[in-house]
């Protein structure tokens, strides 16, 4: 049985302080698009073919339905989505690698993606998605973003560009700053099977009348068995990632719980910086709603080019009632249009409002 926390004290989403622009961010913000842009030109020349900025490695693309749990406390219905008792939606997500690499061996630790992007919802859209009536979600099985605000993030694509694949020229670089630890962290994520990492959100967002932080949890016993199943690099291949998860999802569900984690204090939970985590400790999870992915091919040839060819994933894509907040999402606000669109420039693709999952393969 879900335990709630309604004698809590949770911040409005509009209360001072929850952001706090900086003068010169707008010049980062754009620095940062081209930066993406430049590596995104460096994929055409190896590859001929453009990818997204990061995440460009796909390991499934799934369907799936989206259930709001009944009985859920006023304070936890916000927003047009989770006020909706027992609400079911239509979602298709994808599993992938963060890295800006789309040929990264998958024998290599790196942060791992999932992204889900639900149908059928209604309400306000925000200005930028106002044509894509979809409620867009990005996790990574990170709680934290060494990206944490948008000079660091400047600073540290700066880096990527100047050093490439060197290894030894990032550890160099990564351990002459004050925030090594945190830089360094991406390296350190366990290599395991992609069904059983629990993905979070990283940054923050409207959560009608509140603020919150998501993550998905595996709950499925199937899911929990896999726990620790590692990659092992001298006896797995280099796309082992995809295979494991295209084994699983052919005859295995898979289930999810959503969980929320509410703004309370703004010193231990800070909005505008996403290099640290909210500490679950003081400021507990709470299960609002359970996706399930019945089994299906996770590796469809003709999903995965549609998805990567015309679609785009987008945070800002999506209801007012959940509107990214913090520099984080302002980067993605700037960064992501830009990204779109020379992909789809140089791809020779148009991109797709999808409106309907029936429009996905």
């Amino acid at each position: 049985m879900a335990t709630y926390l309604s004698n809590r004290s949770y911040l409005r989403w509009d209360s001072p302080g929850v952001e706090d622009v900086p003068v010169d961010e707008e010049a980062d913000i754009q620095a940062v698009a081209e930066q993406i842009n430049k590596m995104q030109r460096q994929q055409f020349n190896n590859h001929r073919h453009v990818y997204t900025g990061t995440h460009c490695r796909t390991h499934g693309i799934v369907k799936g339905t989206f259930t709001v749990l009944d009985g859920l406390p006023e304070y936890l219905r916000q927003g047009e989505i989770f006020s909706k008792e027992g609400g079911k939606f239509p979602v298709a997500c994808r599993y992938s690698t963060e890295p800006g690499d789309p040929g990264l061996d998958d024998r290599v630790p790196a942060p791992r993606g999932f992204s889900m992007k639900v149908f059928d919802v209604e309400g306000d859209f925000l200005d930028a998605g106002k044509d894509t009536p979809t409620q867009d979600f990005e996790f990574n099985n990170t709680p934290a973003i060494e990206l944490a605000n948008a000079k660091v993030t400047r600073e540290i694509f700066d880096i990527r560009l100047k050093v490439g694949d060197d290894k030894d020229a990032m550890d160099r670089e990564l351990e002459a700053r004050d925030d090594t630890d945190l830089q360094k962290a991406r390296f350190k994520v366990p290599n395991k099977h992609l069904a059983t990492y629990r993905q979070y959100s990283q940054s923050a967002f409207r959560f009608g009348d509140y603020v919150f932080k998501f993550s998905i949890v595996p709950r499925a016993e199937t899911q929990l068995l896999l726990g620790d199943k590692s990659v092992q690099p001298d006896r797995d291949g280099e796309d082992v990632l995809h295979k494991w998860l295209q084994i699983f999802h052919a005859t295995h569900t898979a289930m999810y719980d959503f969980q929320v984690q509410l703004l309370e204090n703004l010193k231990e939970q800070s909005v505008e910086y996403s290099g640290t985590e909210w500490d679950e400790g003081k400021f507990p999870w709470q299960t609002v709603a359970m996706l399930e992915i019945p089994p299906q091919e996770a590796f469809d040839l003709e999903r995965k080019a549609f998805w990567e060819d015309h679609m785009r994933l987008d945070p800002w894509h999506g209801l007012g009632g959940y509107q990214p907040l913090g520099v984080s999402n302002r980067l993605r606000r700037g960064v992501y249009p830009a990204s779109s669109a020379l992909r789809r420039e140089l791809n020779g693709r148009r991109e797709i409002a999808v409106k309907s999952i029936g429009e996905i393969p």
